[in-house]
């Protein structure tokens, strides 16, 4: 009775949603990186996006939509941003295999909240569907491996 309350306890943890700002790095298939960056916004709209990278000291504006804060030069006409829906948006940037630092931040903000992710170059995955999937949908794999478990015991 006390280690399946411990098991709920711990799982019902892992399930409680996440507020602020989420960001997941890919390389697509013709090498061109991919930077997704998403909220649980309660109001549906998110006004302003950043995306950059840094390494070592230095820190690298990819693409933006906020006035005042102009892209770094080697970004411009080779990234783009995307709408997700409801609430996001996607950096691709073209062609970017050689150009990428060996250890990286990626870090975007959506209307001024930042995320931020580290990754190596050579850890950089490819982007599927079932990476996606399992990336943005933990709590509920969590959720059905606690009921497959409930059901089989």
């Amino acid at each position: 009775m006390l280690k399946c309350l411990l098991v709920y306890g711990v799982l019902g943890v892992m399930l409680i949603p996440t507020k602020g700002v989420q960001i997941s790095v890919c390389v697509e298939d013709d090498n061109d990186l991919r930077v997704d960056c998403w909220t649980e916004s309660q109001d549906n709209t998110v006004d302003s996006y950043e995306f950059s990278w840094s390494y070592g000291t230095k820190e690298f504006l990819i693409n933006t939509n906020v006035s005042g804060s102009p892209a770094q030069g080697q970004f411009k006409g080779k990234s783009y941003v995307k709408e997700l829906k409801p609430h996001g948006y996607r950096l691709t940037v073209i062609n970017s295999g050689d150009n990428r630092p060996h250890n990286t931040t990626y870090m975007c903000k959506l209307t001024g909240v930042p995320a931020r992710i580290d990754v190596e170059k050579d850890n950089l995955a490819r982007c599927s569907a079932v990476s996606v999937f399992l990336e943005r949908s933990s709590n509920w794999i969590v959720c059905g491996l606690l009921i497959f478990y409930k059901t089989h015991v």
